[in-house]
């Protein structure tokens, strides 16, 4: 029998970017078209990558935005962030850089196993702010995994978090490889 892990991923960004139908879509299966603003909810599920059995628990937070004051609970005992704007917004996108640099500076600028979200790519072209090629650069910088969704789609969602599983044990199991560097 397979050694179930846990990891915990938290989802920000700016609000109505859609992090709690991205949550909804790949817990439950399906869109939720309107619903009240999030405070906080967590969500369950089982979710096995490869060979590995995952009990993951995504935390769907409250929209931030550049003056948030993260709060302790967004980096002690989280393995991974899945960090989400909406394409049809110039602002989110730049909060959400702000929110990574906060992380990054919370965490003491340690490797963090991010997943950058540009959703709603759905919508049309006319209402996009933000380019694909913004998007990818981003990501590229903070050495993260970049993909672009709509939560109207469940196996574009269920890939965010396959991805963020996989990106929490490539950066863990990056810490124990040689550097060159020997205590004595």
């Amino acid at each position: 029998m397979p050694l179930v892990r846990h990891r915990k991923v938290l989802i920000l960004g700016y609000r109505a970017v859609g992090k709690t139908s991205l949550a909804h879509q790949f817990v439950e299966g399906k869109f939720v078209e309107c619903y009240e603003p999030t405070v906080e909810s967590t969500y369950n599920k089982m979710v096995v990558v490869g060979k590995d059995e995952f009990q993951l628990q995504l935390v769907d937070t409250a929209g931030q935005d550049e003056y948030t004051i993260l709060p302790h609970s967004f980096v002690i005992g989280i393995h991974g962030y899945v960090l989400v704007y909406s394409v049809t917004s110039l602002r989110s996108f730049q909060v959400v850089k702000t929110l990574h640099n906060k992380l990054y500076e919370s965490r003491g600028k340690t490797r963090m196993p991010v997943v950058l979200v540009g959703n709603k790519a759905d919508l049309s072209l006319r209402s996009r702010e933000v380019k694909t090629d913004e998007g990818k650069k981003l990501a590229e910088a903070w050495g993260a995994i970049f993909l672009e969704s709509s939560a109207k789609e469940s196996q574009v969602t269920q890939g965010i978090f396959t991805k963020i599983i996989e990106e929490i044990d490539r950066v863990d199991n990056s810490y124990g490889r040689s550097t060159g560097c020997c205590l004595m």
